[in-house]
């Protein structure tokens, strides 16, 4: 994990599924526990739905607050 990871827990769009659209950091419990025990997809998207769902499930999402408030730098920055 890179600390922007935590970053991107909060920015990204689950890009699929029942909830696409919804930001990761954003995903019930249930929907990333399913993740866990039929498998993550492959790439980026799985790592962070593996990552969010372990901070999940240790109840530790609050840490992700305030990187939600956070002022985004412009992608090309």
């Amino acid at each position: 994990m890179k600390p922007e990871d935590l970053e991107l827990l909060v920015s990204r769009e689950m890009p699929f599924g029942k909830y696409k659209g919804r930001i990761i950091a954003d995903l019930p419990g249930h929907y990333l526990n399913w993740f866990a025990r039929e498998g993550f997809p492959s790439g980026q998207i799985g790592q962070l739905l593996a990552l969010m769902q372990e901070i999940d499930h240790n109840g530790l999402s609050a840490l992700l607050e305030p990187l939600r408030n956070k002022p985004r730098r412009p992608a090309n920055s």
